[in-house]
């Protein structure tokens, strides 16, 4: 196994919004998603950093972003307390199996007590064995008894027409 990396981190700004999309499309290929992927330069500095929907953390080892992360606050009504969303995480593959992925995990924990969040969640493909796996070597548990749905934006204008 090669030697941990040295690494920084830094949250991205404005000017960030092709690196952003460029590590969307990079998670999209590697997902077999790609058709899927509208976002755009333009849509991503409106949503991420005009309107503050998310926040986009990137690793960089060498001044070099390697990987990223997108999370945004939920709210837990039971704890009465905001939570972190882990909507996307990627590293890109020839960096993997160094500790990227945890040292990217332990910088989000420490925002997520620094901000007093009361959990942090996230979704994983179940064809993804070694990121289930590497979820579980975290000390994360698995939600067997909640599924996740979902309305599409097509779905939304149907329902709120009816």
């Amino acid at each position: 196994m090669d030697e941990k990396p040295k690494l920084e981190f830094r949250f991205a700004g404005e000017a960030d919004a092709a690196l952003v999309l460029r590590f969307i499309k990079e998670l999209a290929e590697y997902e077999e998603m790609s058709d899927q992927v509208t976002a755009t330069e333009e849509s991503l500095r409106r949503e991420l950093f005009e309107k503050k929907r998310a926040e986009v953390l990137f690793a960089m080892e060498d001044g070099e972003e390697i990987g990223f992360a997108l999370f945004f606050h939920n709210f837990s009504t039971f704890l009465g307390k905001s939570g972190m969303y882990l909507e996307d995480l990627f590293i890109r593959p020839e960096k993997r199996g160094r500790g990227v992925g945890t040292a990217i995990f332990k910088k989000l924990a420490g925002i997520a007590k620094e901000r007093g969040y009361g959990r942090m969640e996230w979704s994983c493909l179940n064809w993804n064995e070694s990121g289930v796996q590497f979820y579980y070597s975290l000390g994360a548990e698995a939600m067997s008894e909640w599924t996740v749905y979902r309305l599409t934006e097509d779905g939304i204008a149907k329902l709120s027409e009816e």
